[in-house]
């Protein structure tokens, strides 16, 4: 009987090709319909399989996988999740990937590797079937990837911003992409600190960071304990690091119990903001699967801040948001491209008299 997610292998290598698919196939629910060698092969196999899910390795001859990906992504968008490898070129490439529209990312020598087999494939089919439900851009509906951007010239900050709100976004599956959109459209003279969490494992932030730092007017950076935060700039949690905040302004980690099953976890950056901040905090939740930051944005609400959600059309899945909007947490609703303004306007508001936030302390 054909398995309800039909997958696309894609690997140079013949033995990572046959084990992973091997791997796959021992799920009553997965067809492997074919397997690719290079990405010229997984561009035409795509358009004529028509799988539910391709996983794509990202170094291949004839054509590498990110040159496949943008290729799939313009004539037959297709849910992809990258094999990639944990090295420094390995990550660059995959948040590059993830930047171009692929719905997540595996790491290869775990899939392929005897050791944790069991553990390692289960984590692979769980990204699978999260990917097949992931809302894929119909051709023309928004701008195509293209090359990479370039690095933006950063404006210099006018020394009179001053810190008025904190704003904590969170964000899972297809939060790169929406990362990547999101924080170029916001100001450098915003008078805020953005917080970032993002679902993603160690050895990744740090080049996600780096490269939303190349394309914003605020500078952004991996989080390290005792940041001081300031106007005009984004700080995102390490990956296996819940990310928290004192009432000195100063940034701490810890590696705390999971929460909704993750670390970091945007109900422990929200919970810590609301907690110092008060009605100055923002909180933003954006595309992903689960709960996390439900809690978080009810936390925010109660200190009298501010609550906003991408809406169904724009998520790549409409899990995190959507479980706000159920909680009667959000106070916007809105679709990506509309989400920097409501932010900036939002920061831009002063914090009323006699509203618990840490700015009023001496």
């Amino acid at each position: 009987m054909e398995g309800d997610i039909r997958v696309l292998v894609v690997d140079d290598s013949a033995f990572a090709r046959s084990t992973i698919a091997t791997r796959l196939a021992s799920d009553p629910g997965i067809e492997v319909v074919g397997q690719a060698r290079d990405g010229l092969e997984a561009v035409e196999m795509t358009k004529e399989l028509k799988p539910s899910v391709v996983t794509m390795d990202v170094t291949m001859p004839r054509m590498d996988g990110l040159a496949a990906l943008e290729r799939i992504m313009l004539e037959c968008p297709t849910p992809v999740v990258m094999l990639s490898a944990l090295t420094g070129e390995g990550t660059q490439a995959t948040i590059r990937a993830l930047e171009l529209g692929a719905i997540d990312f595996f790491l290869k020598p775990s899939v392929a590797s005897p050791a944790g087999a069991d553990e390692s494939t289960r984590e692979l089919i769980e990204k699978l079937r999260v990917a097949v439900k992931a809302r894929m851009p119909r051709y023309g509906s928004v701008a195509p990837p293209g090359p990479a951007r370039g690095p933006v010239e950063k404006r210099a900050k006018p020394r009179s911003v001053k810190l008025e709100k904190v704003v904590v976004i969170g964000s899972s599956t297809g939060g790169p992409n929406a990362l990547g959109r999101l924080l170029p459209s916001l100001p450098g003279d915003l008078p805020a600190v953005v917080l970032l969490v993002q679902h993603m494992p160690k050895g990744f932030t740090r080049s996600l960071a780096n490269r939303l730092n190349e394309l914003s007017q605020i500078d952004v950076k991996e989080a390290q304990v005792g940041d001081l935060v300031g106007p005009g700039m984004a700080l995102l949690a390490p990956g296996d690091y819940h990310m928290t905040i004192g009432m000195d302004g100063r940034i701490d980690l810890n590696q705390g119990p999971t929460e909704c099953g993750v670390r970091p976890s945007v109900n422990a950056t929200m919970e810590a903001v609301a907690r110092v901040y008060g009605a100055a905090s923002v909180g933003v939740v954006l595309t992903g699967m689960g709960s996390d930051g439900t809690r978080g944005a009810s936390l925010i609400k109660k200190a009298g801040g501010s609550v906003i959600v991408q809406d169904e059309a724009t998520c790549s899945v409409y899990g995190m948001p959507a479980s706000v909007v159920e909680a009667g947490k959000a106070d916007r609703v809105l679709p990506l491209p509309k989400m920097a303004g409501e932010i900036t306007y939002l920061c831009q508001a002063k914090t009323g008299r006699g509203e618990r936030n840490a700015f009023s302390r001496g």
